[in-house]
């Protein structure tokens, strides 16, 4: 089996010389990708592909149910490094339907460590429980699949690194997307914040000086 995949490298190297010769030099210089993607570690949902873009086109995060918490130093090292290094201009937070990690936090059986990491999954079921009534399982788990998108665009915005990216006037605009596995459409899910202005003040940090001129 491994064998198999070492020729399936060369094969799909010798493709990709085949179309520019050059490709690989190029790439090995420096990746200027204008996207961070954040998604699932599904192995059913592959962020370059899924766009039709090569390597280097695209900077990847991905953590079961793509989600962004405050205090995982993988994430925000990822981010930081696209929005301070590449300077990327998009994050898209993708997500997927029927996604393994949005259904395990659904049910009350026990998993493991992970269930730790589910707890945030659940957080955003609890704070929108009432929309979830009537609905049968699979529409209940996709209605969960994009809330929990739309939590972790936030959660991407209320980080200082967006907002001091944003206070420095770089252009930036975080994206909230979801992928079927049934058809390969991804889709917008139209949750796009592109600046300060667009959170709610609680979460929006102030520099210093503003701080000062409010003081007496």
């Amino acid at each position: 089996m491994l064998e198999e995949l070492f020729r399936n490298n060369r094969a799909w190297a010798e493709r990709i010389k085949h179309q520019d010769p050059d490709f690989f030099r190029k790439l090995a210089k420096q990746q200027t990708p204008e996207f961070l993607w954040i998604g699932c570690a599904d192995s059913r949902v592959p962020a370059n592909e899924i766009m039709g873009l090569l390597p280097g086109e695209v900077f990847v995060h991905r953590n079961v149910a793509n989600l962004v918490i405050h205090t995982d130093m993988n994430c925000l090292s990822v981010l930081q490094y696209a929005v301070e290094v590449l300077k990327v201009k998009h994050i898209l937070v993708t997500g997927h339907y029927g996604c393994g990690g949005v259904q395990a936090a659904l049910q009350d059986s026990e998993f493991g460590l992970i269930d730790n990491w589910l707890r945030h999954i659940k957080d955003v079921y609890r704070v929108h429980e009432s929309a979830f009534d009537g609905l049968n399982d699979e529409d209940r788990l996709n209605l969960l699949c994009e809330l929990n998108v739309a939590e972790q665009v936030a959660n991407v915005c209320h980080t200082t690194i967006v907002q001091n990216t944003w206070k420095r006037g770089q252009p930036l605009s975080v994206h909230g997307f979801i992928y079927s596995l049934g058809d390969g459409i991804l889709k917008d899910l139209g949750v796009n914040i592109s600046g300060l202005d667009e959170l709610a003040p609680i979460y929006r940090v102030l520099r210093k000086s503003e701080h000062l001129k409010r003081s007496p």
